[in-house]
């Protein structure tokens, strides 16, 4: 009786449940042509439709030449570099910058009156471009245990409802500490620091989701998990390589430093399954041929690798290279670079020399045809000013650290490493994600950052590894983590297996999220829930009556200013560091040793204590006012020296083809943003370049397999995947035709984030494979929502 009770109870729950995605609706698609080039006038239009938007056309335009200037701000959006010397005066920003700019500087606010007149239930039921159009957030708000509402709380109430629940753990792990890529280095030290003063490495952050997979390859083999490029070695390459990613969309200022690289003579070879407009050309807006002509070609060779068929190409093109090399002693690799600078060179040749692939086969398993194979193999074997570039469409993949190795046994054989105009270029989508893992935002440190950390502040740090995002998600599910404190971001939207995720944030006691804009995240909460509203990039930071400077890092290692430049929203938004700060005296009073009220009130005195305790940041309060920031030491990039513990040297690394078998109703899906998106920020509901507006519930097939299957182009269907023996679902999607590999699909995320399976992980790195889902396609049925519903229920039901 009692558990018929319970159920009848949960069900009743469940209709009030708010749901963990964006409601299954469809639009109303249109199909535009698909575009041949990227940028140009439209861009210009579309950033400035975004001001007007936002109701702050001035305020934003002013702000918009101020961003990515020397005495600015910096971009809250990509981690591009800014160019050391001059920068352009019409405006060092692109149109996703623009639109990350146009939503941080709107006049439209979410006040405590809209959340009174707004239940989270409500709420939910937008989709999650209407939820982030709402506006700025201006004051605290605190969702009780049972309570429909958020309901205003000072701050003096947030912090100490933060301290009741971290001191009331049975131990510091039952908590983890989310960091997103916005957050400054000042706020992103202290923030570790509290962490591990509190007692746990526990610190999942977005690089557990874009770039872990880079660095995972990267340390072992050059001895530094970042990039060995600057911006100007673009102008001096001979080739380069993009792999894996869009630049059109997901770093479009990188079009400009490819644009100059054509000019001074660079080949550049585009290797994804989408025939991206911004991989083909290029419309520079701030140039006359940009404007009225015909703009730049970027691509000298496309090849359109299948999903995980990368490889299969790169080790075409390294057999390539040693059949050349043997026609033509001493002219194709560098044979000084191999002997003086690497290791396992002759281990490495010898699976080619046993002939354990052929090309045709390499060539089939790639998807790609063997004579375009040969010829990506000659541009790349008389240059070796080289430079490999790659995204996401790398890192998620379950053998990504493997594919980026075998993309570093090319450069190895070419020595390509550490000279001007060669080297590698993972391209980092957040705009300080990589200067987050400098200031210690790792679950993984090591012995040396605890022991600098130790003598210097005088606490014992913990040296048990922490959870990262995927193990964080799993410790949740499991009630071995029962608080989550999130520094920006959307953890819910940015993660995969959503209806899993979903029911574990559910057995949370409290969620806390530091945030500007209203997100899902925040609706999608635990027993209790905080948010906290904080300042954005471009506000101005004022301090003790002092408009301060922030620190980010960009892709190429430059640690640089960034002062905002708006009045803020509201007069009751506190910056990350502060709350940080205040967080740690309310929650360790008298028993810690660290002077957080000097934090508090000086980023000055932050950077004093990053300054002694990592290295690379000597005279930090010096060099960081300087107008162009200054460089971290890269060993890799400036004196070729790679691994410590091999001398110094780089070892080649041997790596296994995967098995990408599908079953005859399978088809492999891989996930990917809209050009008006920026991660988990739907700016609007377009995709240009790829032809599609008004939509994003698309699925993008193969013209053949649509007939094959039965289906035709703008058919209505529900996407299924069955991994672990669990079956999820994405409800009503419309097909569209486009260019893609047979058996390989394209969708938007985080719609379809709910079919990546929380076990579905690149190894070693145990980032979420999100470019690697198997899938089946069926027709719409509208009884699916029931099955939704279900796994809805059936995570309730695991709550206590």
């Amino acid at each position: 009786m009692e558990e018929n009770n319970r159920k009848q109870e949960l069900e009743h729950d469940i209709q009030a449940e708010p749901q963990a995605e964006n409601p299954y609706k469809l639009l109303d698609l249109k199909l535009t042509p698909v575009e041949k080039s990227a940028a140009g006038i439209p861009a210009v239009l579309a950033a400035f439709a975004d001001l007007i938007e936002e109701k702050t056309l001035f305020r934003g335009t002013k702000a918009l030449f101020k961003m990515n200037q020397m005495g600015g701000f910096d971009c809250p959006s990509c981690a591009w570099p800014d160019p050391d010397d001059e920068r352009s005066p019409i405006g060092e920003y692109c149109e996703n910058g623009a639109k990350a700019l146009a939503e941080e500087a709107t006049t439209k606010r979410v006040t405590p009156e809209f959340f009174k007149n707004n239940s989270v239930y409500e709420l939910a039921q937008l989709n999650d471009y209407e939820i982030g159009k709402m506006g700025r957030l201006t004051d605290p708000m605190y969702l009780a245990p049972g309570a429909t509402h958020y309901e205003p709380i000072s701050w003096e109430g947030a912090f100490q409802k933060i301290a009741t629940q971290l001191n009331s753990l049975a131990s510091p792990h039952e908590a983890a500490f989310y960091t997103s890529g916005r957050t400054s280095n000042e706020a992103s030290f202290v923030y570790q620091l509290f962490a591990k003063e509190f007692g746990t490495n526990n610190m999942p952050d977005c690089s557990n989701m874009c770039h872990e997979t880079s660095g995972s390859a990267l340390r072992p083999t050059i001895g530094i998990g970042k990039g060995t490029v600057k911006l100007a070695d673009f102008y001096e390459s001979e080739l380069i390589v993009i792999i894996g990613h869009n630049p059109g969309t997901n770093a479009l200022r990188m079009m400009s430093a490819l644009e100059k690289a054509k000019k001074n003579g660079a080949k550049i070879i585009a290797i994804n399954p989408l025939p991206e407009a911004g991989l083909m050309g290029f419309h520079n807006p701030q140039q006359i041929n940009g404007i009225i002509g015909k703009g730049v070609s970027l691509a000298d060779l496309y090849l359109p690798v299948k999903i995980n068929g990368d490889m299969a190409l790169l080790k075409a093109l390294e057999m390539i290279l040693l059949d050349l090399e043997h026609k033509n002693p001493g002219k194709v690799l560098h044979t000084d670079f191999i002997k003086n600078k690497t290791t396992g060179f002759e281990a490495f040749r010898q699976q080619f020399d046993e002939s354990k692939y052929t090309l045709e086969q390499l060539g089939q398993l790639s998807g790609v045809a063997v004579a375009d194979i040969q010829q990506a193999a000659e541009l790349l074997a008389f240059k070796n000013k080289i430079i490999f570039c790659w995204g996401m469409g790398l890192t998620q993949q379950p053998n990504g650290v493997d594919m980026i190795r075998e993309i570093l046994n090319i450069l190895l054989l070419k020595g390509s490493i550490g000279i001007k105009g060669g080297g590698v270029c993972p391209v980092r989508g957040h705009s300080n994600v990589q200067g987050n893992r400098t200031m210690l935002i790792d679950e993984k440190p090591t012995d040396e950052q605890l022991d600098r950390l130790r003598q210097y502040f005088g606490f014992e740090p913990p040296r048990e590894h922490g959870y990262d995002v995927v193990r964080a998600i799993k410790a949740m599910h499991a009630e071995k983590i029962k608080f989550l404190f999130c520094m920006g971001g959307n953890f819910l939207s940015a993660t995969p297996d959503t209806t899993f995720t979903a029911n574990a944030l559910r057995k949370l006691d409290l969620l806390v999220c530091v945030s500007t804009k209203l997100n899902r995240g925040h609706l999608i909460h635990g027993k209790a829930a905080l948010i906290l509203p904080t300042y954005g990039r471009s506000d101005k930071d004022i301090v003790n009556g002092k408009v301060q400077i922030v620190s980010t890092e960009n892709s190429m290692g430059v640690v640089q200013a960034s002062k905002g430049v708006l009045d803020a929203v509201s007069k009751n938004l506190i910056n990350e560091t502060q709350i940080v700060c205040r967080m740690a005296m309310a929650t360790l009073g008298n028993r810690s040793v660290i002077d957080w009220q000097r934090y508090h009130d000086s980023y000055d005195a932050v950077r004093d204590a990053i300054e002694h305790c990592i290295p690379g940041f000597e005279n930090y309060n010096v060099r960081v006012r300087q107008k162009e920031g200054f460089y971290l030491p890269n060993e890799a990039r400036d004196s070729q020296s790679f691994v410590r513990q091999l001398g110094g040297l780089a070892p080649f690394t041997q790596t296994e083809l995967p098995h990408n078998q599908l079953a005859d109703d399978e088809y492999m899906m891989a996930t990917t943003r809209t050009h008006d998106q920026f991660n988990t920020t739907i700016y609007g509901l377009d995709d240009r370049y790829r032809g599609i507006k008004n939509e994003r519930r698309v699925i993008f097939m193969n013209p053949q397999d649509i007939a094959k299957a039965g289906f035709k182009a703008g058919d209505k269907v529900d996407l299924y995947n069955y991994d672990d023996g669990i079956e999820r679902v994405a409800p009503l999607f419309l097909i569209v035709s486009y260019a893609i590999p047979e058996k390989n699909t394209v969708t938007y995320f985080p719609e379809t984030n709910v079919l990546v399976p929380v076990n579905n992980v690149v190894r070693e790195s145990n980032m979420p494979a999100s470019k690697y889902v198997k899938i089946k396609i069926k027709k719409h049925d509208p009884e699916v929502y029931k099955k939704v519903d279900e796994m809805l229920y059936r995570g309730a039901l695991q709550r206590p």
